[in-house]
């Protein structure tokens, strides 16, 4: 299929993965109701029960619905980007311990400090553990002589397991009341997603897609390796530099607010090379487009499998991405990812 005709599709089926997973749940509302909540002004006469489903869509799904997508988008585009930037296709915000960072600094209000600045208190501990992550690659990488693609995703992995093992110590020594909404938060979900905090989101959404807008062209140059992109007038290290910083902006941001949701940024770009080519002015918006749909469709998958209980979406995606990469690993009868 052509990119427009791909694109297209995702286009579509976004508006009707968004009425299913706003009229799925505890409370089922058909498609219907799920309309007129969405499109009918407010009736001061309306009935008791009508005036219940417009809040549970509009208050409570609608909310979770739009942080699905924001945070399908950003990871799936941050995926792409760090593809890109360390020329390994396993690479991904997971991979390269941002998730990991995000998720330790969220781990130790959960358990250990609690929620002094209110409920900005989460996103802004999981923000600024992923920035330390991020800050802990540029340094590794920098020190071992050099930023090269190699450098890099040794010193993301380093990173992640790193603050992997402080998340496990911060369980252990913080409040063991909280472990299970740890368990449950580490695992990636959707339940934090309210009106008030689905800005930070948008933040990361915003700046990942304005660094995207500005740098394409240099990203597309750092395809051909790092001696043509020198030879165009980009600067190979610097531009690594900015792609860890943005990707790990974006991370924290949905982190915050998500938990920890792997495999979206290691599948999606994968999955639209083919459609979409390798210049990042299509394949980014495009990889945009997938994630999104992807997120919103594993959610409505995790709280349909068990119902009435929720599973973690993270598993879902998980799930998802470990039978990806099996196929992927099997089909290619060349050298090693």
């Amino acid at each position: 299929m052509k990119s427009w005709q791909v694109n297209a599709a995702l286009t579509a089926s976004l508006p009707v993965l968004l009425v299913l997973s706003l009229g799925f749940g505890g409370a089922s509302i058909d498609v219907p109701e799920v309309l007129r909540s969405l499109f009918q002004a407010t009736d001061s006469n309306a009935e008791v029960s009508n005036a219940a489903q417009r809040a549970i869509v509009l208050d409570l799904r609608m909310p979770r619905v739009l942080l699905a997508m924001l945070v399908g988008a950003c990871l799936a585009m941050a995926g792409a980007l760090l593809q890109t930037a360390t020329r390994n296709d396993l690479a991904d915000p997971f991979l390269f311990g941002l998730s990991s960072g995000a998720a330790s600094g969220a781990v130790a209000v959960i358990s250990i400090t609690g929620e002094y600045f209110g409920i900005w208190t989460l996103p802004l501990a999981s923000f600024v553990g992923g920035l330390v992550a991020a800050a802990g690659v540029l340094l590794l990488a920098q020190r071992s002589a050099g930023l090269g693609a190699e450098r890099i995703v040794l010193a993301g992995l380093a990173m992640s397991f790193l603050f992997s093992a402080v998340t496990h110590i911060l369980v252990f020594a913080g409040d063991q009341r909280a472990a299970h909404s740890i368990l449950f938060w580490s695992l990636g979900g959707l339940g934090l997603a309210r009106w008030d905090n689905l800005p930070l989101a948008l933040l990361g959404f915003v700046a990942l897609a304005l660094f995207i807008a500005l740098r394409h062209r240099a990203l597309d140059a750092l395809l051909a390796g790092d001696e043509v992109a020198h030879s165009l007038g980009v600067k190979p290290q610097q531009l690594r530099t900015q792609v860890l910083i943005a990707t790990a902006l974006a991370t924290a941001c949905c982190v915050a607010l998500s938990g920890v949701i792997g495999f979206v940024g290691l599948m999606v770009p994968h999955l639209m090379r083919n459609s979409a080519g390798l210049l990042h002015a299509k394949l980014i918006p495009a990889c945009g487009l997938l994630g999104a749909a992807l997120l919103l469709g594993s959610d409505l998958l995790a709280r349909s499998a068990m119902a009435p209980q929720e599973l973690p979406v993270g598993i879902v995606t998980a799930s998802i991405g470990a039978a990806f990469v099996i196929g992927l690993l099997w089909k290619r009868k060349g050298p090693a990812l």
